[in-house]
């Protein structure tokens, strides 16, 4: 039984020449890293988005046991992710933790269909500036949230208020002993997983993220502080299936907007992922359009019980082939260890301070914002640095669907005006009797962006000679660009043949 088992993950990805045993042996120590890495990520997602914290690990469950035995990418590991924290909060806000099944439902059905289609590998096309910018702005967002979580406050539901609202946050925490306490915990967590891995022993042995919670929670214990703990359910009690109620709501505009909002944030995530885990590991390549699938498949089951939305998390997953995994089987069997865990221990919750949730989560949003990046960027290639600044800034002010679309928008027309170089070549000038008319031919691509370059350098040529327009040189023309040349040189000969009439009378 042991063995078929071994042969059907080896057959869906594993290594070729790895022994059964040897195999299975990493997968089993890669499931047990993975796991430890996830449970505080999928708790502390889980509650920054405004939902119970155990529908998170149930997220987490299905990325393991749902999508991590679908064909795709064999390594790469899928959870809720802090990148649709933000989305998620406001989705939840606005229509209510009753509607979120029904929106992540629909969203991994609109993935399935995508992936059908062959549509995954089109992910691949979307501008890295647009991406980075959108993780940007979400670790913007994320960390200015997060801030007031630090310090067992409320925080105000815009982006643009989180941040304003940062100064009278300060002095609030400043004048409040338990807000303090708090505030000491959370920073105390950031401290760890910044030093973590340093400390090269203890970082092999436990996750940063676990010891940085575990130790959190430990002196928020022995101490006994006054500071916001998890709220715990059970694990069934935080199961909400959507009612038909929710359903009709996706007749809303806004509602329409959250479903492609998942949709398309949901899947870049996880198909860059794939790409990022691809450069990690020598075994078989993802297939992009399966890989959309599962993700599908894995949101629909999500969806079903009312849980947050999935992504390929490249945390999860560079840990996962970092510990030595070789199949799927580490990501499915990290997904059963989530649910003996959520099962037997679910008090255990109850005892994480919020503050040292918060902690992780404004280091991973500091994660998100790529530093390091923007100085090469700005230097190599402004158009897209200016592309992924606005990007982040628009998430920031609207929310993330607008500024995904900013961002989109403007790397559309960044490349439309890049490529439609265009320019004249004129022949003719020589004739000195100007009997003969101008041959004027134009190369290139003609579109709408160029049209004002093309008439300035049409009305500079002598007004008293006729112009033939040549455009077979052209390797693309739009409609408003021929339209605007057609009709300028009509007008243009047409006063050329007037003048032309005029002074052949006044001579006579």
């Amino acid at each position: 039984m042991r063995n078929s088992l071994l042969d059907r993950f080896r057959g869906a990805g594993g290594t070729s020449g790895s022994s059964g045993a040897g195999t299975f042996r990493a997968d089993f120590t890669a499931s047990l890293v993975v796991f430890l890495v996830a449970v505080p990520l999928c708790v502390g997602v889980a509650v920054a988005s405004g939902v119970p914290a155990e529908l998170g690990l149930i997220t987490g469950i299905v990325g393991g046991l749902v999508t991590g035995f679908l064909p795709g990418s064999s390594l790469q590991v899928s959870g809720p992710a802090a990148g649709l924290t933000v989305l998620v909060y406001e989705a939840v806000e606005e229509y209510g933790v009753a509607a979120l099944g029904v929106l992540v439902l629909v969203s991994g059905l609109l993935q399935l269909g995508m992936g059908a289609l062959g549509l995954g590998r089109w992910f691949r096309a979307i501008s890295v500036a647009v991406v980075q910018g959108m993780l940007a702005g979400i670790g913007l967002v994320l960390i200015a949230g997060q801030l007031y979580s630090l310090a067992d406050a409320k925080a105000p539901s815009s982006g643009l208020d989180k941040i304003f609202s940062i100064p009278q946050l300060v002095v609030d925490a400043a004048g409040s002993a338990d807000a303090l306490k708090a505030v000491a915990v959370g920073a105390g967590t950031i401290v760890v997983l910044v030093l973590w891995p340093r400390f090269r022993r203890g970082a092999k042995v436990l996750p940063g993220p676990l010891a940085a919670v575990a130790l959190a929670t430990a002196v928020t214990a022995i101490f006994d502080l006054p500071i916001a703990r998890v709220e715990v359910k059970g694990l069934l009690d935080a199961i909400q299936p959507p009612g038909g109620s929710e359903f009709q709501d996706l007749a809303e505009v806004g509602v329409i907007g959250t479903v492609l909002a998942f949709t398309l944030i949901a899947s870049a995530e996880s198909l860059f992922s794939a790409a990022a885990v691809d450069r990690l590991h020598d075994g078989p390549r993802t297939d992009y359009d399966k890989e959309l699938m599962a993700q599908g498949a894995g949101n629909a089951v999500c969806g079903v019980l009312g849980a947050l939305p999935m992504t390929a998390v490249i945390v999860r997953s560079s840990a996962n082939v970092q510990a030595g995994a070789k199949t799927k089987a580490s990501r499915v069997l990290h997904g059963v260890w989530l649910l003996v865990f959520a099962v037997l221990f679910p008090s255990a919750l109850g005892i994480i301070p919020v503050a040292t949730l918060a902690g992780v989560l404004v280091y991973s949003g500091w994660k998100l914002i790529p530093i390091k990046d923007m100085t090469p960027l700005w230097r190599d290639h402004r158009g897209e640095a200016i592309i992924l600044i606005v990007t982040a800034g628009a998430i920031v002010v609207t929310n993330m669907f607008e500024g995904v679309i900013i961002g989109l928008l403007m790397a559309v027309a960044k490349t439309a005006w890049e490529t439609s170089h265009v320019h004249i070549e004129i022949s003719g000038r020589e004739d000195e009797t100007g009997d003969q008319p101008l041959h004027v031919r134009v190369r290139g691509n003609a579109t709408f962006l160029r049209l004002p370059k093309l008439l300035d350098e049409l009305e500079s040529l002598p007004r008293e000679r006729e112009v033939e327009l040549d455009l077979t040189g052209l390797r693309h023309v739009d409609h408003a660009c021929e339209m605007a040349l057609a009709t300028w040189t009509e007008r243009h000969n047409a006063v050329v043949k007037h003048a032309t009439v005029e002074e052949k009378q006044v001579m006579a």
